[in-house]
């Protein structure tokens, strides 16, 4: 990669972050706080939370396997996602690439930063070679996003191809693996960040934890470039009550394990019942808690689900997916409330 001077952007490079209350006087015990403006009353809301949320870095670090210095914290994945462009990519000047069809928030997030987004088309099993999407960068694309497991499509992309990349390119890798944990036969790339410093990966608290509510989002990196986004985060970023229930979830995390067999089992099913429905006319291999299946009439079918109260997500109009919904994997309960209404049809 480029030396990581060169990547960033010239006046983040230089920028003086804001100094929190809380930074000022960190390494030394206190126990009168009179230095941040705070209500001395309404503890412990009062008191703002730590900015670098040290105990529960500490606590993931253990769980994900992955050194306290090497974590960013933030307001769900999308705040892991907005930093990149903000950090690395001058308005106007820079692009970035991605595969497509995949999360919608890279290209949000770009458009919002004025950075143009390159996607670079799958081919037909959803995979990507390293030479197609290195073909779309220039000397002005920062970063190259891949979204693996894949959201829409619910597969790894070839990791091989991510690793080539990762390898041949000067810029930036982001690998979202929101979904990682459902792809039991995976081993997460978090683990080899050490060896890439141009690898950034992002996890999340929203899926195999069960914690969406909480937004809270987790990016892997090299300790500089944690350290840029430290410096451009806003001060109290994660929340107090975000960092507490996430200290519980934490505590069990072979709950998770649990909830994750039972959903795996659940997908297997559900699958293998959308396959005999006779107006599907494909049902995708997956690694993630949701598949798609393309069919006759998507648009027909979830208006005749959404009837009946029941939501899945109409993916027709994305590239590469037409007539294709997206079924996340419920309680069994759910699933079975789903597929006896489409028998019904």
């Amino acid at each position: 990669m480029k030396n990581l001077q060169e990547l960033v952007r010239p006046n983040i490079w230089r920028l003086a972050p804001y100094s929190s209350a809380r930074d000022e006087y960190s390494g030394h015990e206190a126990h009168v706080f009179l230095d941040a403006n705070e209500n001395p009353y309404n503890q412990p809301y009062n008191r703002y939370p730590d900015p670098l949320q040290r105990d529960l870095k500490a606590r993931l670090s253990e769980v994900k396997g992955v050194p306290a210095e090497n974590i960013f914290l933030g307001n769900g994945s999308d705040e892991a996602i907005d930093l990149p462009y903000r950090v690395f990519c001058r308005p106007g000047i820079d692009n970035v690439v991605a595969i497509e069809p995949t999360y919608g928030m890279y290209k949000v997030c770009a458009d919002i930063n004025d950075v143009e987004y390159r996607p670079v088309l799958l081919d037909d099993h959803y995979q990507i070679t390293a030479d197609k999407l290195l073909a779309a960068c220039d000397d002005h694309t920062k970063v190259i996003w891949i979204c693996s497991p894949n959201n829409p499509t619910g597969n790894l992309i070839n990791r091989e191809a991510i690793l080539d990349v990762i390898k041949r390119f000067q810029g930036i890798v982001i690998v979202d693996e929101a979904y990682i944990d459902f792809a039991k036969e995976t081993e997460s790339l978090r683990k080899t960040i050490l060896d890439h410093p141009n690898l950034v990966v992002l996890n999340t608290m929203s899926k195999a934890w069960g914690c969406a509510a909480i937004r809270l989002g987790m990016a892997f990196a090299s300790k500089e470039i944690i350290a840029l986004y430290n410096k451009v985060k806003y001060p109290y970023n994660v929340n107090l009550l975000t960092q507490q229930q996430a200290m519980e979830a934490l505590k069990d995390p072979y709950q998770v394990d649990k909830w994750i067999s039972i959903i795996l089992q659940e997908r297997t099913r559900v699958m293998e019942a959308f396959a005999d429905l006779p107006f599907v006319q494909e049902v995708f291999p997956t690694d993630a808690n949701f598949f798609l299946t393309r069919m006759d009439d998507a648009q027909g079918v979830y208006d005749y689900l959404v009837a009946k109260g029941i939501i899945v997500r109409n993916r027709s109009r994305v590239r590469l997916c037409g007539n294709c919904l997206r079924i996340t994997i419920g309680k069994r309960s759910e699933n079975q409330e789903l597929l006896a209404a489409l028998r019904n049809m």
